[in-house]
């Protein structure tokens, strides 16, 4: 543009300035929401200066609560990669998720966070960069959205096209329950983690009901023969997902030569009216077999209702906990400078909304929540964990009114827990830190004094070094003080450290045979499994596989006693489904309990250390608590809540209030005893990784 042949003049300067004003709002906010999501008309790479528009999370997506949109809509079907693995980011950290459908109503096409191979050369050498390759189909809107799961900072992304090459998986063969005849192994086959062989002969099958199902090779019309399978779920066009595997797990033995068996088999659990890809590949062999698919109808021990509460609109909803004294649980959300909570009502499903003002500035808990009466006026306060640091919402003496307390320490909080450390009878405030060792806040009922493990004069010893995740206070020992879980990711084992009162803590991982490497775990579930009265531990996985260890407390006797690993036919040893967020109650009130974790299941409890996984669609791990006071757990995610149908079964409900402990009673333990046996339970402040 040629400036020259404007007169310069007041009204004219005044004019041209709100012209680059509008114009640079509107460039500034084109790509901040769906609706206006910037059209990418052709490949090439594309330069993000910062990502501060607004996300939207369908339930299929994990991210953060800021992103930037693209739409990206081919002329002709193209093969899609969406990278931000470029030099140019090297040591940033990029996520996004792909969508398709109509900005009202999107759903999650496929999306990636650190699949990028460009290392960082600054302290961590890992990638943390994006990059995915999709089947992109002509005519057909595709919403790009880098969001701020760990980073808002600014970055490039290229978008390159080749030309489709269909999924093989598009044509797989429909089967039903009984057996198929495989000719030859002379299909294509999809690299993915479960499988890289070069063939494959693929079988859909989609279940009309959810069962245990059973694919199998090993049949004696099979012998001496050698399969190997994977079975998927997903979009041939997007993302496969692959739900398990199996190479020689057969029983029927070759009777030439070698006497072994390299047949197939496994059990897995399946959801009425999903997808399942079925792979037989080439590993080993093309040669055609038979092989059988088996159903067996799943037992369900508790079904939910769903009720959708547009009201729980917070930006954090993590934390179901008594609000108001009533003992009947109430829902609490955080935003910026507001505390909303949905107190319960004598009426099932009904709520009376409050919200509270909070002044100052706060850190939001995009890590985790945890609630407690630490000022012991009788009312629940709060601690928030970011990555920067927390703060703590406290009670007025009639929780009326909130305010903000946000020490300026800085900790890469992960879990937060209120727990009593020095036993004086106040709450305490704990932080796993991701990247330094763990902190916590002494409270002398006045004021709150910060301590680093291992780093501030005369702190309590809760580990030496970072990869903090998820920490968790009970009585291992059964010795009547507390001690403390950590579950560690990026590498190290699992902490155990015995309180020996007098503020020392000692590690005794090795003692106790739980510090089992490779193992990587956000959270671990915690609970008395077998009802021998100690608690037992799963160290749940967030990537890789469970491990499930038995406590061998001997109270004759003054020694530690190890752990045994029970992990081997428990059915944690074929529960493949992971999260970071794992949780340990007694979901159907038969006296055992369970544990929520990944695959949209619930791993129950069948009293003799054994667990059978029951999936429910949709479900995930939330904020857990009696919302219709029926004495059966109810879990909330985001604005939907999934209401227990009573079974029959019975349950007891105890509300303490502690005169010379906490108000709260965190730290203490419940026992009951019957024909049963004996049952514990322990009041907590932080459970699994996130939630409250």
């Amino acid at each position: 543009m040629n400036w020259n042949i404007y007169k310069i003049k007041t009204p004219t300067k005044f004019t041209i300035s709100l012209v680059f004003l509008v114009i640079g709002f509107q460039f500034s906010y084109a790509q901040n929401t769906c609706a206006t999501a910037l059209p990418i008309a052709t490949a090439g790479t594309f330069t993000i200066t910062a990502i501060d528009g607004t996300n939207s999370l369908p339930a299929c997506a994990t991210g953060g609560a800021l992103a930037e949109w693209y739409v990206y809509t081919p002329t002709q079907n193209h093969s899609v990669t969406v990278t931000s693995d470029l030099l140019v980011n090297i040591c940033k950290d990029t996520h996004f998720n792909v969508y398709t459908g109509a900005c009202g109503g999107l759903a999650c096409y496929t999306s990636d966070d650190d699949s990028g191979t460009i290392a960082c050369n600054s302290g961590n050498t890992n990638s943390y960069l994006s990059t995915k390759t999709f089947d992109a189909y002509a005519g057909t809107s595709y919403y790009i959205v880098w969001d701020n799961r760990w980073s808002a900072a600014g970055f490039q992304f290229q978008l390159t096209e080749a030309p489709l090459v269909p999924s093989p998986c598009s044509t797989a063969t429909p089967i039903t329950a009984g057996t198929t005849t495989v000719a030859a192994i002379d299909g294509t086959n999809v690299s993915t983690t479960c499988s890289t062989a070069t063939l494959a002969k693929w079988y859909s099958y989609v279940p009309t009901q959810n069962y245990h199902v059973t694919v199998s090779s090993d049949l004696i019309a099979n012998i001496c023969k050698d399969t190997n399978f994977s079975v998927y779920t997903g979009s041939c066009s997007g993302t496969l997902t692959c739900v398990t595997s199996d190479d020689n797990s057969g029983i029927i033995a070759c009777n030439s030569g070698n006497t072994d068996s390299f047949l197939s088999t496994k059990t897995f659990d399946v959801l009425a009216g999903t997808t399942y890809y079925i792979a037989w590949d080439n590993k080993w062999s093309t040669a055609g077999f038979n092989f059988q698919l088996t159903e067996t109808p799943i037992i369900v021990p508790v079904t939910y209702t769903t009720q959708t509460i547009g009201t729980i609109n917070s930006t954090y909803n993590l934390c179901i906990v008594d609000m108001n004294g009533d003992h009947k649980d109430d829902i609490v959300g955080v935003s910026a400078n507001n505390l909303r909570v949905h107190y319960q009502t004598a009426t099932p499903g009904t709520y009376t909304v409050a919200d509270y003002p909070i002044s100052g500035s706060s850190m939001m808990p995009g890590w985790s929540m945890a609630a407690g009466d630490y000022n012991r006026d009788g009312y629940n306060d709060l601690v928030l964990g970011s990555s920067n640091g927390l703060s703590v919402w406290s009670s007025n003496s009639t929780g009326t009114a909130y305010s903000n307390f946000t020490p300026g320490d800085y900790i890469f909080c992960q879990r937060t827990n209120f727990a009593d450390l020095n036993n004086d009878g106040n709450l305490d405030v704990f932080s796993c830190h991701d990247i330094a060792p763990n902190c916590y806040y002494l409270n002398s009922g006045t004021s709150l004094s910060f301590y680093q493990s291992t780093v501030t004069p005369g702190a309590m010893e809760f580990g030496t070094i970072g990869g903090n995740y998820s920490t968790l206070f009970t009585d291992f020992d059964n010795d009547g003080d507390t001690d403390v879980f950590i579950s560690k990711c990026s590498g190290p084992p699992c902490e155990l450290h015995r309180n020996d009162g007098n503020g020392v803590y000692t590690d005794i991982s090795a003692i106790a045979q739980i510090n089992v490497t490779p193992i990587q775990t956000w959270s671990s579930g915690i609970a008395d499994y077998d009802n021998d009265g100690d608690m037992d531990i799963i160290i749940t996985a967030s990537t890789g596989l469970h491990k499930y260890f038995r406590n061998n407390l001997d109270t004759s006797n003054n020694v530690e006693e190890a752990f045994t690993n029970i992990t081997a036919g428990s059915g944690w040893d074929t529960n493949t489904a992971t999260n970071i967020d794992n949780v340990a109650y007694d979901f159907d009130n038969d006296g055992f309990v369970d544990v929520m974790g990944g695959g949209s299941k619930i791993m129950f409890n069948q009293g003799n250390s054994t667990f059978s996984g029951v999936a429910y669609g949709g479900i995930s791990v939330g904020a857990i608590g009696d919302l219709n006071n029926d004495g059966f757990l109810d879990i909330q995610s985001g604005s939907t809540i999934r209401y227990a149908v009573p079974n029959g079964n019975n349950w007891l409900t105890v509300a303490l209030n502690g005169i010379q402990s906490n108000s709260n009673g965190i730290g203490t333990r419940i026992e009951i005893y019957g024909s049963w046996g004996k049952q514990i339970r322990d009041i907590r402040s932080g459970e699994g990784f996130k939630y409250m």
